[in-house]
């Protein structure tokens, strides 16, 4: 039983093992979809092939569609070579149930897979060839907030992006934003026809983000000569080319070692995990949890799959926001980065088991029902409270998902201003500023605490990934903190705590900058008195509540 077109023909054998596989032809469907790609996708890790991957898979299954996803990936090349290749572009997709129930079945929509190198003279054709086909009607991503990201905090173009600026589409292979504007000038050249480009990561307002990137990089080339102004004017035409806005939601963690091995144990081969150079840790398999939402506007000017025949809700770029708003703002995305920073310092494994303490749960539902829900707008289709329940009652416990507290602090820096500035502003607006606020200044001093690399017990640890982990450490360590020093704090998180490029608002402008500090000063005063401020600030909350 190996993960592969020859590997799948024993159909029995895999029945046997519990693992559904795809009602079609996995082949056919390849072939079909590399002479008419309709789907292409950026960036093709875990989220990607279990989501995207089963909602084309279901299309197929139930006739809405003769077609699958073209991937391709810009960042880590590990991932298409590893894995992709090696599983013929196949996905085996584990749903874990808080009843430790699993559901598996075989992703057979992933059809080709692109690794867009630099140098890659015949990578670079079958993009190209792919971007002028006429039925291509969608591009979507996810590639995470920073994929988006032409400059750095600093406000410089990103030592990766220059080349592609200054010498013209031809040097646009080092990112998925210059690369998709490259590809749009290759479309008007072969006859301009529509096309959608959908972002489904978790960015506030992710098609108008997606849209300035792509429309920034264009612009340049036009004033350096290197775009045509006919070109230029396609790429800027929403009648043709749209950005639709999007809120995606599914826990999708690393992949989990027990899972690898109960497959082994099934007959699969070839299970194990690889980590790639850039830290990506991916599987053949994909372990998540069961619910999912993913709702998008309904903007696509070549048509599009009948994306509502699988769970997708279809709307009005409002409904899109106010969901993405409810979800990141308040929801789900501000208690992860909440509690991700204090696992780690608390030296937790699971996030299950994070949310299971009772200090960080109460720090949960401050920043979630006790603050966010105050100013969070009702999208309508969704409704916020049954969606909090959720995550509060059946998502966040479930020990079966293998998510960890570290992986929640990658790239965290990239969210904090969507996670948490959202809410500060929306209370500034409100109140005339954020001192109300108890639960997010928790949370940005916790993350602070995190930055020193050192738990509360004493032990070092890695940071995990973030482009701006080096800056912070520069004005944290660098600055003259020390670990049982608290006389040490002095203004040294001012740069930080100001910088409205990371939280969309100076902290001590909005009231909390103060407060953050002096959270953080306690935190520093010595081993276990991140445990013990979290323990107090938990009891005053209760004694509050009781009164």
């Amino acid at each position: 039983m190996r993960l592969t077109w020859k590997g799948l023909h024993d159909r029995d054998a895999w029945e046997a093992a519990g693992i559904r596989l795809p009602a079609f032809d996995p082949e056919e469907v390849a072939e079909r979809t590399r002479k008419n790609p309709v789907w292409v996708h950026f960036g093709v890790g875990n989220i990607f092939r279990i989501f995207m991957g089963t909602i084309a898979d279901d299309l197929i299954e139930a006739g809405e569609a003769d077609r699958g996803i073209t991937g391709i990936e810009t960042f880590d090349f590990d991932v298409v070579d590893k894995i992709h290749r090696k599983c013929d572009n196949l996905a085996l997709c584990v749903t874990m149930h808080p009843d430790g129930k699993k559901n598996m079945r075989v992703a057979g929509s992933l059809t080709e897979t692109v690794a867009a190198r630099p140098g890659d003279a015949a990578a670079l054709a079958r993009i190209r060839e792919i971007f002028r086909s006429p039925s291509l009607q969608l591009v979507s991503c996810t590639i995470t907030e920073k994929g988006y990201e032409l400059k750095d905090p600093q406000g410089e173009y990103l030592r990766f992006i220059k080349p592609a600026l200054e010498q013209g589409p031809e040097a646009a292979h080092a990112s998925a934003m210059t690369l998709i504007a490259a590809m749009l000038k290759e479309r008007y050249e072969a006859g301009a026809a529509p096309l959608a480009f959908v972002s489904m990561d978790n960015v506030s307002e992710n098609g108008k983000k997606f849209r300035e990137s792509v429309l920034e990089v264009a612009d340049i080339w036009q004033e350096k000569g290197l775009l045509s102004a006919e070109a230029a004017a396609y790429i800027r035409d929403e009648s043709r080319i749209s950005f639709p806005w999007s809120m995606i939601d599914k826990i999708t963690p690393r992949p989990d070692d027990g899972v690898g091995k109960s497959l082994t144990e099934a007959g699969v081969e070839d299970m194990e995990t690889v980590i790639t150079s850039k830290r990506t840790y991916i599987a053949p398999f994909v372990n998540a949890e069961g619910p999912q939402y993913l709702v998008v506007e309904d903007s696509f000017p070549n048509g599009r799959p009948a994306f509502e025949k699988a769970g997708v809700y279809m709307t009005d770029r409002e409904t899109v926001n106010a969901s993405e708003r409810m979800k990141v703002t308040v929801c789900l995305n501000p208690v992860h980065s909440a509690l991700g920073p204090y696992g780690v310092l608390l030296g937790m494994e699971r996030f299950s088991d994070v949310f299971a303490d009772p200090d960080l749960r109460l720090l949960a539902e401050r920043v979630s029902f006790g603050e966010g829900m105050q100013v969070v707008k009702d999208p309508g289709i969704i409704s916020p409270a049954a969606f909090l329940d959720e995550l509060m009652t059946v998502r966040f416990p479930n020990a079966y998902i293998p998510d960890t507290p570290q992986r929640l602090c990658t790239d965290i820096s990239q969210g904090l201003g969507v996670r948490f500035g959202v809410t500060v502003r929306a209370f500034c607006e409100r109140d005339g500023d954020a001192s109300a606020l108890q639960g997010i200044p928790l949370a940005i001093a916790g993350w602070l605490r995190y930055l020193i690399g050192v738990t509360d017990d004493g032990q070092a640890y890695e940071l995990a990934p973030d482009p701006l982990n080096a800056g912070f450490r520069e004005d944290l360590l660098r600055g003259g903190i020390e670990l049982g020093r608290p006389e040490s704090l002095k203004d040294q998180l001012q740069p930080i705590l100001s910088n409205e490029s990371i939280f969309g608002i100076d902290l001590y402008a909005a009231g909390i900058g103060e407060t953050i500090e002096e959270i953080f000063r306690r935190e520093i005063s010595g081993y276990g008195m991140v445990r013990r401020t979290l323990r107090e600030t938990a009891e005053s909350w209760r004694c509050i509540t009781e009164e």
